[in-house]
């Protein structure tokens, strides 16, 4: 279908509204989108007339509640082209599912003098859990560098791979540079070693057309509220192989066969690793946004996405005085940046004033800002409802703050 932007912003009720007086300019879509009417109103209803707990409830409520929940797990599935509903696992967000891996199949398979390689542009969700398990175990974590245009250097995470080398966790799309990387070179190059591969999918997932049978990772992990779904559900995606060879991450309801106070039996994937209440609503929410982006087309999304980059990139470098963090030539969605003429949170002030939303601080990603020598930067980001309207009201804020502080 063509993509309508004016017809997709009459979905999202938050686009209407006016900040001190000036309409929202909302750029913050990395760290979370604003949601469409189908999501709001799919909660409402579930809410109101088809709410009761998921499984077992022998009767209708809980029947129809159970089928939308495993509808929307089926959902998630056809959305991110896995083999299986039993790859896909509801958690509570992509950190949760990151540490999910880390302490089943990471506690279970790693050990004192093995290796695994994260890169220089992890979101601290994809850091701190190994750093924790390093310390506990003794594994090594070597670091693949970024360049100067925020792209990943191949060449050095040929060097590091070895026969040590046991896991591979790195960003799809890094959440400050918008860089794509190159993934599925660097799952072939993994597996080639040896090694497992784990995805962070936070900014792929919101742009980009996934294929984990094409890709060949062998987990995934992305969030629903960056995917105009609600906050507190995660997807992670794992091999069935793998998944049910882990152990349980959390004990509880839900997740076993049976339980004596001798022994419990664990039950098969994906439950095994959903223990108690599930975010049943969280996870239907999701299944209605996922719903609405499929409608509108994935390559559609891609294409315009990166030609609104491209123009929001232009347009603040020819703004003046401006560093920017991150300018692949394969990026989407994201364009950060430091000014000279003052500090990022002051101007991140001075736009608000002007009814435009953006971003500053280290992202979660301290590593990588020390690698540029920064310690913070702005972050305007993209969704399907940007515009170049959008655009250029930011940069007239821009250089409004300039004004100000030059």
């Amino acid at each position: 279908m063509a993509f309508d932007v004016e017809k997709i912003r009459a979905d999202f009720p938050a686009l209407s509204l006016t900040v001190h007086g000036k309409p929202l300019v909302f750029l913050d879509s990395a760290a979370s989108a604003q949601k469409p009417l189908c999501v709001l109103d799919a909660l409402y209803r579930q809410y109101q007339t088809e709410y009761a707990n998921v499984h077992r409830g022998m009767y209708e409520l809980s029947e129809k509640a159970t089928t939308n929940f495993e509808q929307a797990r089926r959902k998630v599935r056809n959305f991110i082209h896995a083999a299986s509903d039993k790859e896909i696992i509801f958690t509570r967000g992509a950190t949760d599912s990151i540490n999910l891996v880390a302490y089943t199949w990471g506690a279970a398979n790693l050990k004192a003098g093995d290796e695994i390689i994260l890169s220089q542009a992890e979101h601290h969700s994809n850091i701190v859990p190994w750093q924790i398990l390093r310390d506990r175990i003794g594994f090594t974590i070597k670091v693949v560098p970024v360049d100067d245009k925020g792209d990943f250097v191949f060449e050095d995470y040929l060097k590091l791979l070895s026969d040590k080398t046991k896991l591979v966790a790195v960003a799809h799309v890094s959440n400050v540079l918008g860089t794509i990387f190159p993934v599925k070179e660097i799952i072939h190059a993994a597996h080639q070693a040896g090694a497992v591969v784990l995805l962070d999918g936070c900014q792929a997932a919101t742009h980009l057309p996934l294929d984990m049978q094409d890709l060949d990772c062998d987990f995934y992990a992305f969030s629903g509220h960056k995917l105009y779904g609600p906050t507190g559900i995660g997807i992670l995606y794992g091999k069935k192989a793998l998944l049910d060879n882990m152990p349980p991450f959390e004990g509880g309801g839900d997740m076993i066969k049976s339980v004596s106070f001798e022994k419990s039996v664990w039950a098969e994937p994906p439950a095994r690793f959903e223990a108690g209440t599930p975010p049943i609503m969280q996870a239907i929410g999701l299944g209605h946004a996922i719903d609405y982006v499929s409608q509108i087309g994935r390559t559609e999304i891609d294409a315009y996405e990166r030609t609104l980059c491209r123009r929001l990139q232009s347009e603040v470098e020819q703004v003046g005085g401006m560093r920017l963090i991150g300018s692949s030539e394969n990026k989407t969605a994201v364009v950060s940046f430091v000014p000279d003429f003052a500090h990022p949170q002051d101007i991140a002030m001075v736009l608000d004033q002007e009814g435009v939303a953006v971003r500053t601080g280290h992202h979660c990603a301290q590593p990588l800002h020390e690698r540029f020598g920064v310690s913070v930067s702005v972050r305007a980001s993209l969704g399907i409802y940007n515009t170049e309207g959008d655009i250029e009201t930011f940069i007239q804020a821009l250089h409004k703050a300039k004004r100000f502080f030059s």
